[in-house]
């Protein structure tokens, strides 16, 4: 069977929160059996005992060929994996899985990150735990809760194998849910992990009012040091101008849905980070990915000076009047060049 021709019947979900589960649902719509692996038992039975995760996605009625598993041996038959846990997990988790895939079974990263320490990509976590499988990267402008619902989404999907490529968007593909593709896999994971960041940055200029001018110039900002660092790592500057990047971006920075911007919403209105997280079941990346991106862009000698302020706030290094103040303080310089 050649590529152009390949067919993925049954589709492996490898994390069972808001996201993954929405991806469950998005696979079983366009007619596929889907085996969800669930860290918690008590969401694997929720969602085949009552067709809802209630702990991640309550209120969402999922499709019945949506099977939930806490075996990740249960995802051996699976001829695709779409990988979902959070960033600083996927290691492990992929880790744990290369004992149970079939060679030459492609593997969609979903999570949106950059390794802790290692400062890597998660492209650079698979190829290291999974040598040898066909990878590709999905992400853009998506809210779990409103793709699980079938509202209208556009993404994403980066594969550097194009004719692979089109057969894994041809069977993902809704009429809601619609990837685009590339080939550029850098592109598609750097915006994807520092548009987190910047939804913090934005969260603080809502919640300490500071207008929207601000706001768009964060946006506008947070976008060229966007760009700036995935070239830096060998992206296309047109990558970024896509739904992964700017897409993304966009609303990830504009909607108190975001879990990144709700952060950054309580540290501007006066609440610590301890509390900000408070009683948050899903992860909030960009508190994670922070320090790795102002690690990265050292080590690359990049100038991301929004990046670095959010870093430095959430490390406890400077308050968020003092970070302000350093941003507001930076000499003027012609746009292109700063």
């Amino acid at each position: 069977m050649t590529t152009a021709t390949r067919t993925f019947s049954h589709v492996g979900i490898l994390g069972a929160g808001a996201w993954g589960t929405a991806l469950a649902q998005v696979c079983a719509g366009s007619g596929r059996a889907v085996t969800l692996w669930a860290r918690e038992p008590e969401v694997a039975a929720s969602i085949n005992n009552d067709h809802e995760n209630r702990l991640f996605l309550p209120g969402v009625t999922l499709t019945g060929s949506i099977t939930a598993r806490s075996d990740l041996a249960e995802l051996a038959t699976c001829d695709l994996i779409l990988a979902v846990p959070p960033a600083q997990h996927m290691r492990t988790t992929l880790s744990a899985l290369a004992a149970h895939i079939q060679p030459a079974t492609p593997i969609i990263l979903c999570a949106k990150g950059i390794e802790q320490g290692s400062l890597k990509l998660m492209t650079e976590v698979a190829e290291e735990t999974l040598p040898g499988q066909p990878i590709a990267v999905l992400s853009g402008p998506s809210f779990a809760g409103e793709v699980a619902r079938g509202l209208p989404t556009a993404v994403t999907l980066a594969c550097a194998d194009e004719a692979l490529g089109r057969a894994l968007a041809d069977h993902l593909g809704t009429r809601t849910f619609r990837p685009y593709l590339a080939t550029d896999l850098i592109g598609a994971e750097a915006g994807g992990a520092m548009k987190n960041v910047l939804a913090i940055a934005c969260g603080v200029v809502e919640g300490r009012a500071l207008g929207r001018s601000a706001h768009a110039a964060i946006v506008t900002r947070g976008f060229a040091e966007m760009t700036r660092l995935a070239v830096a790592l060998g992206a296309e500057a047109e990558t970024l101008a896509g739904l992964c990047g700017l897409g993304d971006l966009v609303l990830t920075c504009s909607s108190h849905q975001s879990r990144n911007m709700s952060v950054g919403l309580a540290l501007g209105r006066g609440e610590s980070l301890a509390e900000a997280l408070s009683g948050k079941l899903s992860v909030a990346e960009g508190v994670a990915s922070a320090p790795a991106v102002r690690a990265l862009a050292a080590k690359l000698g990049v100038e991301t000076p929004i990046c670095e302020a959010v870093a430095a706030v959430l490390a406890g290094e400077i308050d968020l009047d003092g970070a302000i103040d350093r941003l507001l303080s930076r000499p003027i310089r012609p746009e292109h060049d700063a």
